[in-house]
């Protein structure tokens, strides 16, 4: 029996990138999936989110797969729309034992002092927010099924340790692992586990953009990824400029399975040795 046999996984920023892999090792490890995403863009975000026809990828990967796939789209910073998600899943399949809240964006920043309030904002309403309100829309069906559960929370290496630039995204990542923290104390008692998963920079498109090249090459006019990827590799102990999204898929692979049954409450970095640097 493959360990997640029997399993739900709710999974958010299913569209592409991480959710993607989330989804579809989830799968791959026996857990039946509800993929949701915005698809839809976001203001002020410098590159395009996912869309409709890749969450019907990511079903049909699933599905291809072996496993049950159902999708909603739901913009995270709307509690309506991730409550209309879950009783989807729960139509669908009548319970939910595992939370993916992957969903989350990144843009550019400028010191923190001349940021503009409408950018912080909407960082803050999506990667720290949005996380919140997923929780507070899936708990509630988690604790109903009485049979425990487990919740992974998107973070990052930059959620463990600042650098200069880009406040509204650290912030809103340091945030993530106090709500992970609170979240693991309260759903103990209802054998919940909660933890975050922290990368170094992954290859998805909130990396692999022009507006991020320009972040880490602003001496060049229109830097490539080639440019970019020494500096990335600069972050890292180990020598690697990005990691894959299936190395952060493993490791969340293992955090919502029984082989972690006694891990709660952490902050997981998959960072090439980042924040140790």
């Amino acid at each position: 029996m493959s360990r997640l046999e029997g399993k739900v996984a709710f999974v958010t920023g299913a569209a592409r990138g991480q959710g993607r892999s989330h989804a579809l090792r989830l799968a791959e490890d026996g857990a039946d999936i509800v993929a949701v995403d915005i698809c839809a863009d976001t203001e002020s975000v410098p590159y395009p989110l996912g869309t409709a026809d890749e969450l019907a990828e990511t079903a049909s990967l699933v599905q291809g797969a072996g496993r049950r796939c159902v999708t909603a789209v739901a913009d995270v910073r709307s509690l309506e729309q991730l409550g209309a998600a879950v009783e989807l899943a729960k139509d669908a399949f009548g319970r939910i034992d595992i939370l993916v809240s992957n969903a989350g964006i990144w843009s550019s920043s400028t010191e923190s002092w001349t940021l503009d309030e409408e950018t912080w904002q909407t960082m803050i309403d999506v990667n720290l927010t949005g996380q919140w309100k997923t929780a507070k829309a899936v708990v509630p069906t988690m604790i109903e099924g009485g049979s425990g559960g487990a919740i992974t929370i998107t973070s990052s290496s930059i959620g463990l340790k600042a650098t200069a630039g880009n406040v509204h995204y650290t912030s809103a990542k340091h945030g993530v692992i106090g709500l992970v923290r609170t979240l693991a104390h309260e759903l103990a008692p209802h054998d919940i586990r909660v933890n975050a998963i922290c990368p170094t920079a992954v290859r998805t498109t909130m990396i692999t953009n022009d507006a991020l090249y320009g972040l880490f090459r602003p001496d060049l006019d229109s830097p490539s990824l080639a440019d970019a990827e020494p500096p990335l590799a600069d972050l890292n102990m180990l020598d690697v400029s990005l990691i894959e999204p299936a190395d952060v898929s493993a490791a969340i692979s293992w955090l919502v399975s029984d082989d972690a049954r006694y891990v709660t409450g952490i902050a997981l970095p998959v960072d090439a040795g980042s924040t140790a640097k």
